[in-house]
């Protein structure tokens, strides 16, 4: 990176603090209430993400920060940058948005795909005003509505229309010029491969992020002081829901995610971890990025289609041979993707460490992972309302499926009853009894930017209502038993339901519908939706699926297929009892495979396919042909079966002459 010199701000900047490092090993509750002996102002003087950058910068100097793969080979070169090269950047790129008018209120959208460019994006964003990270999937009207609501000044948004994955985005970037009426210049962040001096005629209103370059790389021109309480970003939560939420993150709510993050695991200027979360959303940018980035870890970017790349999936272990990757990080759905991937030969023993979260681990995903790989998969609990990270395993304490460890130093978790209309009531549960999770914290969000949706995320004293479902063991530590929102996450995408269930709902003869997610080896989950009709009413199961597609803006939200039921199971209160029509697409799915491997080897034999417990699908086969012949087949079904994250018993028997 280019650095220009220049006279210093006339606001002196903050002193410079120690980068953040674990003070001592977390092994019990105990061990984190030692830690709150201090003052949290003594323990954590840094007010602001930027001064998280100096503070590396000036520790770690040309130490590699992060490092971008343009391919998922592990044989081609990398690009990377130092601290150093990272914090000119950030001072560059603030300082760029200062000069197109920026201020400390004004709002920078994101509009990017996986990239070196998006941490400019990110950091100087929030060192110049506040950062607006957005899912480039979602509609142009829902973008529009979002910047709109956020009264976004400048938009940075990916420059290549032929990236995979990603294409149209810059046509997007260019509709939305015409959308948001606060919206005054757009950046245009160049792909690393265009050829020098190639870049498109660029219209008026927008500008190459490369003329960051001509400005200071060693200050802040501003002058800004950052407070803790200042804003630093919106998050959009939801990302597929109808309105627009977005949450509000001050600087200090995102400084203690990365202070509590680093004393939780532990992590090292020695550790290098492949982060592959969309940088859009919290679980990336903060526990993902910040905190290993405050403790000087080398992050890798794989690509520009992060895990939404299948060859990045592919050829994981290889990757994490080739840097010496210290841990791994991912949704359980990229799990389940990742144990169906063979390690063939690759040397992955630099890995200590394996974190998930977003969804709970399902016990036989977690136990073949460890039988697998040899490693031990630890929990851990996120939410935006909590800038990303709520409570976390540390490395070195194995703790069962389902269990996300303990709160962070300086936090408060509560388990209350819920009351007659399922929400948060005032009575504490003891541990081990069930009830809704309720936080207090140093990284709670400040609300929504509409006040109504921040008052729906907090009791009537003050505690946030997580709508998570769980209990306190007798150590401490969280478990989860539920979700309030059943979402479909498919690898690692936040599906809303009601998305596809608004669309299919909307259809005349529909009467009642679910959507849920169905098993899948790739993805975890996929969605797909179950419908009964209006009585005398006709629709076929064709009808009702296009009709649900093209009402549902996300592709990945798009339901695989919809099924038709004569009656929708309930619980006795007359709600629809989701955990059925799981179980049934589970056997759809499972019976689909069955289907297609029976006639890959010629058994025309009967099958049946069943629920067998949660979680489960029992499977029996008629074979006509020998006792060699059925052994086969069991051994292909076994096969088949194995990578979906869904537990399977195949049995084959001899059919009767």
């Amino acid at each position: 990176m280019t650095s220009t010199s220049a006279a210093p701000s006339l606001v002196s900047a903050p002193s410079l603090n120690p980068p953040f490092a674990r003070v001592a090993s977390i092994r019990s509750l105990a061990d984190v209430e030692r830690l709150e002996a201090r003052p949290l102002a003594e323990a954590l003087p840094v007010q602001s993400t930027y001064e998280i950058f100096r503070n590396a910068a000036h520790a770690f100097g040309d130490k590699t920060a992060l490092t971008f793969l343009p391919t998922a080979n592990p044989l081609d070169a990398p690009l990377r940058w130092s601290f150093n090269d990272l914090l000119a950047g950030i001072h560059q790129t603030a300082n760029l948005l200062h000069s197109l008018g920026v201020g400390p209120g004004d709002a920078v959208a994101v509009l990017l795909p996986g990239c070196l460019e998006y941490h400019l994006a990110l950091w100087g964003g929030e060192a110049a005003g506040i950062v607006q990270p957005l899912n480039p999937m979602l509609t142009d009207e829902k973008i529009a509505a979002m910047m709109t609501l956020a009264r976004a000044k400048v938009l940075i948004a990916w420059g290549d229309e032929a990236t995979e994955g990603d294409a149209g985005l810059w046509a997007k970037a260019l509709r939305l010029r015409g959308q948001v009426p606060t919206l005054t210049t757009v950046l245009r962040v160049a792909p690393h491969d265009e050829v020098q001096n190639a870049a498109p005629a660029l219209p008026q209103g927008v500008v190459d992020i490369a003329a960051r370059t001509a400005h200071p790389a060693d200050h802040l021109v501003s002058g800004r002081r950052i407070a803790a309480t200042d804003i630093a970003a919106y998050f959009h939560t939801g990302g597929t829901t109808g309105a627009p939420k977005l949450a509000r993150h001050s600087h200090g709510a995102q400084v203690f995610t990365a202070w509590g993050s680093v004393q939780m695991q532990g992590i090292t200027p020695g550790d290098v971890g492949i982060n592959g979360y969309p940088l859009f959303h919290v679980a990336g940018v903060l526990p993902g990025s910040l905190a290993a980035l405050s403790a000087g870890v080398e992050t890798i970017i794989p690509t520009t289609g992060l895990f939404r790349n299948r060859e990045v999936i592919a050829n994981y272990w290889r990757l994490a041979e080739r840097y010496r990757c210290t841990y791994l990080s991912a949704v359980p759905t990229v799990l389940a993707a990742l144990a169906n991937v063979p390690l063939d030969g690759a040397d992955i023993r630099s890995l200590r460490y394996c974190r998930t979260g977003a969804a709970i681990l399902a016990p036989e995903l977690a136990a073949r992972f460890e039988r697998l790989f040899g490693l031990h998969v630890h929990e851990s609990l996120g939410m935006t309302e909590m800038a990303g990270i709520s409570t976390i395993t540390p490395p070195g304490v194995d703790a069962p499926a389902g269990c996300v460890g303990w709160r962070l130093p300086y936090t408060q978790l509560r388990i209350v009853a819920l009351d007659a209309h399922g929400n948060a009531s005032d009575q504490d549960m003891p541990p081990g009894e069930p009830g809704m999770v309720l936080f207090k914290s140093p990284n709670l969000f400040s609300g929504f930017l509409d006040a109504a949706d921040t008052a729906r995320a907090f009791t009537h004293d003050g505690w946030l209502a997580t709508g998570d479902l769980g209990f306190v063991d007798g150590e401490g530590r969280l478990h989860l038993s539920g979700r309030s929102k059943d979402l479909i996450i498919r690898s690692g995408h936040n599906i809303d339901p009601k998305v596809i269930e608004d669309a299919l709902g909307a259809h005349p003869a529909v009467q009642l519908c679910a959507a849920v997610g169905a098993p899948d080896a790739y993805a975890g989950e996929l969605p797909v939706a179950y419908a009964t009709l209006v009585p005398g009413a006709e629709a076929t199961e064709a009808e009702l699926l296009a009709f649900t597609a093209g009402r549902v803006d996300e592709a990945v939200a798009r339901p695989r297929w919809v099924q038709v039921l004569d009656t929708m199971p309930v619980t006795n209160v007359g709600k629809i009892f989701k955990p059925e029509l799981r179980l049934r697409a589970a056997c759809h799915t499972v019976a689909a495979l069955v289907d297609a491997a029976c006639a890959e080897l010629g058994a025309e034999g009967a099958r049946d396919v069943w629920p067998d417990g949660d979680n489960a699908v029992r499977v029996v086969v008629a074979s006509e042909g020998s006792p060699g012949a059925a052994e086969a087949l069991k051994a292909r079904l076994d096969a088949v079966l194995a990578p979906l994250p869904v537990r399977t018993t195949v049995q084959v028997v001899q059919a009767k002459a």
